[in-house]
């Protein structure tokens, strides 16, 4: 803007005021101007259609991501408007839908501006047929069938009659080659797959070529990573034989073995598939598939297993409190390879209770037996009772998580003392074995909220060899998780055992019973339920206890319960009458575990107790 001034000099100062405000007048206005475009037209979306496409559309649509930007202007925003039914129909197909009727508007009487977008859908198209080929497939067995290719039709994510959907095609595709890839055909691949959609019939005809590659077996190991510890470790958990089938889960469960040893931080089970490099399926041309011929045979390739070893020698130590057993501080010594055995050591000192245990482990036996051997002392001060056990044991274990078995041999002696009583001291030594059987049936094995867990024990000094009494024993417990509701469950617990000898004296007091505390009959201090002698309450021949408790989860992970327990322990089964604890408890879902906190009131000794603990018995 050019302003021309008289030459006049008499008249250049009456003028100046007028010019002064032109130029601030112009100044203003380009200022403004500027502001409202820095600030953008301001507008709201209305989309009307059915809620899913509505939430794709407001994620995906470019009319919804404009909206606030500073330099949208009101001309820029109608070619948004006027793009949007295009991009409406291509995203829409995604969901099957390919002959939507869009409509898509600006209404300028609304302050703000509104645009709405008005989506029918239609019929979607759903899948005519699928047409599934399979390429170089062997007979599993000399003049067997070649991969059933009905049952991978019948498996087919994306059947006939269902909507096509771009995202399901996607994913019926790649579930498709998993499924192939995880036995035999690791090296399967996809050669073509074609999705042609006819909108007027509203159908989708699907075709998938799938080639499988060369048939894989395995053939060997190869460790890598392996320097502290003897490869017995990983040889002796290899289940894989030389010429067995490529099977994934196989492998997988090898790898799950090795990481449960605790002689590795990382475990990665995999076959060697750089001894089966060749030319990709993909790089070929049409001509080149056309003309490929089935594998001859099958080829060979190594298990490749690389582990990240555990440090050999760990040291640690904690502080703690239990309701049933009082203050704790421990100790823990444990070496990967003493002798090429794993150790492993603990010194816990409680109020009630002091144990000094060390044990040594061998590797795992190629029949999946756990051997042990182990020495230990144990001092239990208990309402009224001092034992003082000092054990040697050798110990085999086999199964898994969900089934656990073992086998006990032990030899210990017992030094043992009663308040009020003349004898206050005795001593006495056994030799027991026994066995131990463990089943786990639960959706969750930290936090269970479904199924159940059993274990049972039977066993007993049966031979007079080193063994002051000969005795039988057996025991049971089972706790019953069921749902009650999506934001309840009812728990169930019992528990039960018997001792039988000719006498009670000579049988070590570590294998009598007793009951009450957190795990057994709340409202009552921990092992006070027993037999009365002299001043001491001691265990008793006989148990029997049971427990019904109610929680409900009323923001997960934090939820409330009730209970109700009872139980004794007695020298005779008549004996047994059922001491009873009731309360409620707030209960936390943490990450190592249930955290339960219970007011519990003991009907026999007339007062409440406060009970803690940290996961589930078992």
């Amino acid at each position: 803007m050019f302003l021309a001034l008289p030459d006049d000099s008499s008249a250049r100062a009456p003028r100046r005021p007028r010019i002064l405000a032109q130029i601030g007048l112009a100044v203003f206005t380009m200022l403004a101007t500027t502001a409202a475009y820095a600030q953008g037209v301001s507008y709201t979306v209305r989309i009307e259609a059915p809620r899913p496409l509505n939430e794709l559309l407001e994620e995906n649509l470019d009319l919804v991501r404009w909206r606030g930007d500073p330099r949208l202007d009101r001309d820029q925003l109608q070619r948004l408007v006027k793009n949007t039914p295009e991009q409406v129909k291509t995203l829409v197909a995604t969901e099957g839908y390919y002959s939507p009727k869009v409509t898509a508007s600006l209404d300028l009487e609304r302050a703000p501006l509104e645009a709405v977008v008005m989506v029918d859908p239609g019929p979607p198209v759903v899948v005519g047929d699928v047409d599934l080929v399979l390429q170089g497939f062997e007979p599993l067995t000399p003049g067997g069938a070649r991969l059933d290719a009905d049952a991978l039709r019948n498996q087919w994510a994306l059947p006939v009659g269902r909507r096509f959907r771009q995202a399901d095609w996607e994913v019926a595709k790649r579930d498709l080659l998993r499924q192939v890839m995880r036995v035999r055909y690791p090296r399967a691949q996809l050669v073509e797959s074609q999705a042609t959609v006819d909108p007027d019939v509203l159908r989708a005809l699907l075709k998938v070529v799938l080639d499988s590659g060369p048939e894989v077996r395995f053939d060997g190991l190869r460790i890598e990573g392996l320097k502290r510890y003897p490869p017995t470790i990983i040889n002796n958990l290899n289940q894989i034989k030389p010429g067995d089938v490529y099977d994934e889960t196989v492998l997988q469960a090898f790898q799950a073995r090795l990481q449960d040893t605790g002689y590795f931080s990382g475990v990665e089970v995999s076959a060697d598939m750089s001894a089966l490099l060749d030319e990709s399926i993909e790089t070929l041309t049409d001509e080149q598939r056309a003309a490929r011929k089935p594998v001859a045979g099958p080829v060979s390739t190594p298990v490749l297993v690389r582990v990240t070893e555990n440090k050999q020698k760990n040291v640690s130590a904690g502080l703690g409190y239990s309701t049933n057993t009082g203050n704790r501080a421990q100790l823990a010594y444990d070496d990967l390879s003493v002798f090429g055995l794993r150790m492993k050591s603990n010194l816990i000192f409680e109020t009630l209770r002091q144990t000094a245990r060390a044990d040594f482990y061998f590797p795992t036996t190629p029949k999946g037996y756990n051997d042990s051997i182990g020495a230990g002392f144990e001092r239990n001060d208990l309402r009224g009772e001092r034992t003082n056990v000092t054990t040697i044991a050798a110990r085999r274990a086999w199964g898994s998580p969900l089934l656990e078995r073992s086998l006990t041999l032990e030899a210990l002696t017992e030094q043992r003392s009663v308040d009020g009583q003349a004898r206050s001291s005795s001593s006495s030594k056994s030799v027991p074995l026994t066995y131990s059987i463990t089943k786990r049936a639960l959706d969750n094995l930290l936090v269970p909220t479904t199924g159940y867990v059993i274990n049972a024990q039977i066993g007993g000094a049966l031979l007079p060899v080193l063994t002051d009494e000969r005795f039988v024993r057996a025991s049971t417990r089972f706790v019953n998780y069921r749902p009650m509701g999506s934001n309840a469950t009812l728990i169930v617990r019992a528990e039960a055992g018997a001792v039988a000898s000719r006498q009670k004296a000579g049988v070590p007091s570590t294998f009598l019973f007793r009951a009450g505390g957190d795990q057994s009959v709340r409202g009552y201090a921990y092992q006070e339920l027993g037999v009365v002698e002299g001043t001491a309450i001691v265990p008793g021949r006989y148990l029997l206890t049971g427990s019904a408790e109610y929680q409900y989860w009323f923001k997960p992970p934090w939820g409330v319960a009730v209970f109700y327990d009872a139980g004794n322990a007695a020298d005779k089964f008549s004996e047994l009458h059922p001491k009873s604890g009731y309360g409620i408890g707030a209960r936390w879902r943490s990450p190592v575990g249930p955290i339960n906190v219970d007011l519990a009131y003991g009907h026999a000794v007339k007062k409440a107790r406060l009970h803690f603990s940290l996961g589930f018995t078992f």
